[in-house]
């Protein structure tokens, strides 16, 4: 077997959002699950950086630089992907921005913004990997959606919105493209330490708002980024082969409360 056929023989997951958090513990874990990873983000050299370290370990990796505001964006991403590695087997929507503020705080340029990437972006870059997904005879998307896209959020208003509106993305294109075995499926992470939760408190200060974000969930800590990488490797295994249009909390039980 040639090397280029083992690259196109290897399956190749589309992850956005790659260079923390979430992101980076899913391409963790479809690396160990044998994918080929086409890793997406803003911050190029970190992704550049990911991209050798995964090279390093022997796992077939490309770091691409995108904004997801940029429309043209996700068809580039998706014919870099192909270019790259012949094929698209799962995409992992996982960029995302959070905007704190009710109605009367969220201005128009917030609103925008918060819809164009979280919701916008999940839109357009599912899609444009839906053909190359049938090309393989089906796949699985996975959108990283929020427990606040299953109940109310105080002062978060743009941002539980914009993640309700990628439940309801999920739930029609699961319907959409089921009998071409394309699966479609959300995670809507609790709070999840990841730098986005606590922004802008360091040290001491942080550890101290984390460890009281967790006393308030039943469970008694916040989740890691591992917790919802874990569920994101199952959605896109045969294990979860008979699933699709499902909305997962990984919230530690708190919209159960």
């Amino acid at each position: 077997m040639t090397q280029t056929q083992a690259v196109k023989d290897t399956p190749c997951a589309i992850v956005t959002g790659a260079t923390s958090g979430i992101g980076t513990a899913i391409a963790r874990a479809l690396a160990a699950a044998g994918y080929s990873l086409f890793l997406v983000g803003r911050r190029a050299a970190a992704g550049q950086a990911m991209a050798a370290a995964f090279q390093a370990e022997g796992v077939r990796a490309v770091f691409h630089a995108a904004d997801l505001s940029d429309k043209a964006a996700p068809d580039a991403i998706v014919q870099a992907a192909l270019t790259a590695f012949g094929r698209v087997d799962v995409l992992i929507n996982n960029a995302g921005i959070l905007i704190h503020g009710t109605a009367e705080d969220t201005t128009d340029t917030d609103w925008d913004r918060l819809m164009d990437i979280n919701l916008g972006s999940v839109f357009r870059l599912s899609r444009a990997a839906v053909p190359a997904l049938r090309a393989q005879g089906g796949g699985a998307i996975v959108n990283i959606a929020s427990d606040w896209a299953l109940v109310g959020a105080k002062g978060a208003l743009a941002y539980a919105v914009s993640k309700a509106a990628v439940a309801q993305l999920t739930r029609c294109m699961a319907l959409d493209h089921a009998q071409e075995g394309i699966r479609v499926n959300a995670i809507c992470p609790g709070d999840t330490d990841t730098p986005m939760l606590a922004a802008g408190i360091t040290g001491a200060a942080r550890a101290e708002r984390v460890a009281e974000y967790g006393a308030a969930i039943p469970m008694g800590r916040v989740g890691t980024p591992e917790d919802i990488a874990g569920v994101a490797a199952f959605l896109v295994s045969d294990a979860a082969g008979y699933m699709t249009g499902t909305m997962i909390p990984v919230d530690g039980g708190a919209t159960s409360d």
